[in-house]
């Protein structure tokens, strides 16, 4: 395979996973914009929304306008990041790749990019609501289209990997932004807020009826985090989008019967996740711990980029 057919499979994946993920963000923070708070911190919750989806060019942007900031991230040309952009470049990309996909595969991604003129630009919030629903049901067939057309060769490998690589990023954001921003002064740490967002943060990656059947227990932070870094049944948490991007190097690998860095790389990043406690991870630094996870996620794209995408 050409190298530049493997980028742009990489990045279909990539991209689609990515709007998913900003639909879902979006979605709990209109959420909890919603819920009064002692303090009034409509704009804390926004700009959190805004660095867990890691936007730049905010300059334009008004961050006190929580109508603004949501059509900056879910429409705005102007953010190469948007689900808008995400779904023009998923299916730019897929264009250039068009036989190496399946019909169905094709048409899921092409209907979600002529999708997005027919849904026009939500104004009020149920119309907004209905648009994120109609984004989360469009990667969804999207990822069926895949799983169920796709030949498991190295076209479906490299979909797969970016997605993989993808996902991992964004539950590491989506944590360390809940753990590190979100709470706002004068509300307490384990009251009725952070007991909410807790659990909308479960909501955002459909595992809230998950943690109940793990844990059977209250929403806690420290058992929403294990769940989250380290639970390999759960398909968004660290530990199991780790076990995913190794398995798809490795079928690489075999396709081209070659290992390279990423492999080795990715290989080191899941023997970390072996004998892991949270409890020790809670101890020295939950924030740290995944600053260094981001960071190494960051430099195996990298080898990835180098090894097979240019």
């Amino acid at each position: 395979m050409l190298s530049r057919t493997a980028d742009s499979l990489y990045w279909t994946g990539r991209y689609m996973e990515r709007a998913d993920y900003l639909a879902r963000i979006l979605e709990a923070t209109l959420r909890l914009a919603a819920i009064p708070t002692k303090s009034g911190v409509d704009n804390q919750i926004w700009t959190a929304a805004l660095a867990t989806s890691g936007a730049v060019g905010l300059e334009n942007v008004d961050l006190s306008d929580g109508k603004a900031v949501r059509e900056y991230l879910a429409l705005s040309p102007d953010n190469p990041s948007s689900i808008h952009c995400c779904l023009t470049k998923a299916r730019t990309n897929a264009r250039s790749v068009r036989t190496a996909l399946t019909v169905e595969l094709w048409e899921a991604i092409n209907g979600a990019w002529n999708g997005l003129g027919e849904q026009g630009t939500p104004s009020r919030s149920d119309e907004f609501i209905d648009f994120l629903q109609w984004v989360k049901s469009t990667t969804l067939a999207v990822e069926g289209a895949t799983s169920r057309t796709m030949l498991r060769n190295d076209a479906y490998w490299f979909l797969r990997l970016g997605a993989a690589i993808e996902r991992a990023d964004n539950t590491a954001r989506l944590l360390d932004v809940k753990y590190h921003l979100l709470l706002p002064d004068g509300e307490r740490v384990g009251g009725q807020f952070d007991y909410f967002q807790w659990t909308t943060l479960l909501r955002e990656v459909s595992a809230l009826t998950a943690y109940r059947w793990v844990y059977r227990d209250d929403v806690k932070p420290w058992l929403v985090a294990d769940l989250m870094v380290l639970n390999r049944q759960m398909p968004r948490s660290l530990a199991s989008c780790q076990a995913a991007i190794v398995r798809y190097l490795e079928r690489i690998a075999a396709d081209y019967d070659r290992r390279g860095p990423s492999q080795r790389i990715a290989s080191a990043q899941l023997e970390q996740f072996e004998g892991a406690d949270m409890s020790r991870i809670f101890q020295s630094g939950l924030h740290e711990y995944i600053q260094n996870f981001l960071a190494e996620n960051g430099r195996l794209s990298m080898a990835i980029s180098e090894q097979y995408l240019s």
